[in-house]
């Protein structure tokens, strides 16, 4: 097993591996996060044997998080030499990578947590664990990292609008309806669904697979250039009033009622505080 402090990569058989994340308390992605991820994505891309990569999460109640509002000029600041910015080298190298990447959801799966996992290539969920938001709206910011892009081709306009601008969170039976996940299924079923997806796939011809995917890839992914358009208007919002505002209400609630409850109803406190901002 190959150690990156938040990420763990298992071998479960020689062409699939498990890619475990955990950054108690709550799974927040902050700048960190990003960085060993993408050495993740860089190491598993290296390796021609891997075919599959489930991504799950070690810390109960969370998959990935939103991002770590205490890091954001951190993760601004993070840029490749060509000036691309690295979260959207990220889930671009997600979606490209030559492997399937299939995310087990167990837990919070919110705001930039929540554009990584859209960027992977298929999506399970635990209808009793799983649970989905882009909160960015309710905070006074607009999503960043692929979330409105990827969400308005898996949706579609009227149900993408829906669940960003009311910042609600989703249960996994609804996030199933609306196409955000792949599938939904009891938690006790989902460890063997996702095993089993896995090594079917990964049984198949390693070029016949990737040449599917590309194919898929052309006809639905986001192009680039809207993916840095909406990073730039993402780090453009963090400096806009409303969002200046929100963010001393929401550390004034985390202070009266505690980080869990804030984080395991999230949706709800955004809409409270957009009240009381």
């Amino acid at each position: 097993m190959t150690q990156h402090s938040m990420f763990s990569i298992e071998t479960v058989a020689p062409t699939i591996r498990r890619v475990t994340f955990t950054n108690a308390p709550v799974n927040v992605v902050g700048a960190d996060t990003v960085v060993q991820l993408l050495n993740v994505v860089d190491e598993l891309s290296k390796d021609e044997r891997v075919q599959v990569v489930v991504f799950d999460s070690g810390t109960p109640g969370y998959f990935f998080n939103h991002a770590d509002l205490g890091q954001v000029p951190e993760l601004l600041a993070l840029n490749g030499a060509d000036g691309t910015p690295t979260w959207v080298e990220l889930v671009t190298r997600l979606s490209s990578a030559p492997f399937v990447s299939i995310a087990s959801i167990r837990g919070r799966t919110r705001g930039g947590g929540d554009e990584i996992t859209l960027a992977f290539d298929l999506r399970y969920a635990s209808l009793e664990e799983a649970v989905f938001c882009q909160p960015e709206v309710a905070i006074g910011i607009v999503p960043g990292g692929g979330g409105s892009d990827r969400l308005a081709r898996l949706l579609g306009r009227d149900r993408a609008l829906e669940a960003v601008l009311t910042s609600e969170d989703y249960d996994a039976e609804r996030a199933e309806k609306y196409g955000w996940v792949t599938r939904a299924v009891p938690d006790a079923e989902l460890d063997d669904l996702v095993n089993g997806v896995a090594a079917r796939i990964a049984s198949f011809d390693r070029a016949s697979v990737l040449g599917a995917k590309a194919q898929i890839n052309r006809s639905t992914l986001p192009p680039v250039a809207d993916l840095r358009a909406s990073w730039a208007e993402f780090a453009e919002s963090v400096k806009w009033p409303g969002f200046q505002a929100r963010v001393p209400q929401l550390g004034k609630a985390i202070a009266e009622v505690g980080l869990d409850e804030i984080e395991r109803n999230l949706g709800y406190y955004a809409g409270l505080i957009n009240q009381q901002a």
